[in-house]
């Protein structure tokens, strides 16, 4: 698979990457869209930054007012965009890389996600603990 084909994929971008994408190629501000959604700006900002993630009829709308499918913001499958023109190509040093950071990141959400859930169980553990 060459990489014009897979630029936007599960595997190369995240669903915040494919709505930043498809904003920019709109031509809308991170600002812009967010009033045409009726979101405050830092929603936005979450949902482009892989923070959170819209409800699905949120998703409907911005697959609509960025003219690419819902299912193409979900997983890079469906009609979306095609890959930016890159001047010069990737090296092989340059895609391990952006392979190793898209890594890391995801990591990163994940302890995130890992963390939250446990400062939850110790809220409710002190909150139990000071009622008995």
């Amino acid at each position: 698979m060459d990489d014009q084909q897979d630029w936007y994929s599960a595997e190369a971008a995240t669903f915040g990457d494919r709505v930043a994408g498809a904003r920019e190629q709109a031509g809308m501000t991170q600002k812009q869209l967010a009033k045409r959604l009726g979101v405050r700006l830092a929603t936005l900002r979450a949902w482009e930054d892989d923070l959170s993630e819209p409800r699905a009829n949120r998703l409907s709308m911005i697959a609509g007012l960025l003219n690419v499918s819902m299912m193409w913001l979900i997983n890079g499958e469906g009609e979306g965009l095609d890959a930016p023109v890159v001047e010069e190509p990737l090296t092989a040093d340059m895609r391990d890389l952006l392979t190793e950071v898209r890594d890391m990141r995801s990591d990163m959400l994940a302890r995130a996600e890992q963390l939250g859930r446990l400062e939850k169980k110790l809220r409710v553990a002190m909150q139990t603990s000071t009622d008995v």
